[in-house]
């Protein structure tokens, strides 16, 4: 225990943040291809779907997110009759009033494109796992490719024309008026491969910089995608990414095998047709490391002398053979204090130094959190 202390002074203290980004691939072979479902985590209450990288009985499996879908109550798509119309609202409203929050008169915000005030009515919701977001998803680097026809192949391959959804302008283009925190918008733009050429939706040819729809929204630091259904709808209801944003059906007659319809299909049957259909997705999380740095400043008179009671031998300094020697120390270990002299945390040296009166010694100890 130490004997002997010195305080530090305003300018001996500093602290940094740093940013720390991992990149994180999901295939769609992950998703719904390579476990032939066995890494979807279904449950009794049917409300959401969990999705792991391995089947999830493993011990070795990790989640990866979550997916529901939802409308909302006044939405077209809202109906008494259709199937698990009460949670699919419930699970809209409890999103929005986590993400969005609540107007002037009380009301729940309804999730809205900022850039062109479009209401979303009906939409999927990809809640991604802490343990892969970390503290929040990067901006401008989340990227989701999603197939949009009715002819996929269960291996996340081979997909005739697939969609592409990313923030790009996440970066510096980003809002602030969620109790969630930041967010950004997600645009989509279009690939055809085999011989269909460029996909046309809504009259437009995706891919150029003028005709990129806005169709959903990532909230960072919730690490949540909310991509509008309007993406699935099928290409004869004016295109798959129609400007109705969710207003009509959801893809009751897409392509020659049928995608099952948001509201006439359990939440689980048409989450289960969605992975279906993911070819691959892309983010970077970001993890922010808090540092404290502290300067250990030694003088040239300070801590020449042990406070180790092996220092001294009959109150003689045992590392002197003679009484003109300079004394010497050699310390291994810096500890921080508090006020009333109370270890708080302690940094290890790689080799112990020398100390004694000719020379002056400045350590930096840095405290991470």
């Amino acid at each position: 225990m130490a004997t002997t202390f010195k305080n530090f002074l305003s300018n001996d203290v500093a602290s940094t943040r740093t940013l720390l980004h991992e990149a994180i691939p999901i295939t769609g072979s992950i998703v719904s291809g390579t476990y032939s479902g066995l890494n979807i985590k279904t449950y009794g209450h049917g409300m959401f779907e969990s999705v792991y990288d391995y089947p999830f009985l493993s011990s070795s499996a990790n989640h990866i997110f979550d997916i529901t879908v939802g409308y909302a109550a006044t939405s077209p798509l809202s109906g008494a009759s259709n199937t698990q119309n009460a949670k699919k609202i419930n699970i809209y409203n409890q999103m929005a009033q986590y993400l969005n929050g609540y107007d002037d008169s009380g009301n729940i915000k309804r999730f809205t494109i900022p850039k062109n005030s479009k209401e979303m009515n009906a939409v999927v919701f990809i809640p991604f796992a802490r343990l892969l977001s970390k503290d929040e998803i990067k901006k401008g680097s989340v990227s989701f490719e999603l197939g949009l026809t009715g002819s996929y192949n269960q291996n996340g391959t081979n997909f005739k024309i697939r969609g592409k959804l990313t923030d790009t302008s996440g970066s510096n283009g980003y809002y602030v008026d969620s109790p969630a925190g930041e967010y950004g918008v997600l645009f989509a733009s279009s690939s055809a491969l085999g011989t269909l050429g460029a996909a046309v939706f809504n009259g437009e040819t995706l891919g150029k910089a003028s005709s990129n729809p806005a169709v959903g929204l990532v909230y960072y630091q919730a690490g949540v995608a909310v991509v509008s259904s309007s993406v699935f709808n099928d290409l004869a209801d004016g295109g798959a990414l129609n400007n109705t944003l969710g207003t009509t059906k959801f893809g009751t007659t897409f392509g020659a095998t049928g995608f099952n319809a948001i509201t006439g299909s359990t939440i689980n049957t048409t989450s289960d047709s969605i992975l279906n259909r993911v070819f691959n997705i892309s983010y970077n999380n970001t993890t922010e490391l808090n540092s404290t740095i502290y300067f250990a400043r030694v003088g040239h008179s300070e801590f020449n002398y042990s406070s180790n009671p092996t220092y001294l031998n009959e109150s003689k300094l045992r590392v002197k053979t003679r009484a003109s020697d300079t004394p010497v120390a050699y310390f291994s270990t810096v500890g921080l204090y508090s006020a009333d002299n109370e270890l708080l945390a302690v940094a290890k040296l790689s080799e112990p130094l020398r100390k004694d009166p000719t020379n002056e010694v400045t350590l930096r100890v840095r405290l991470d959190y």
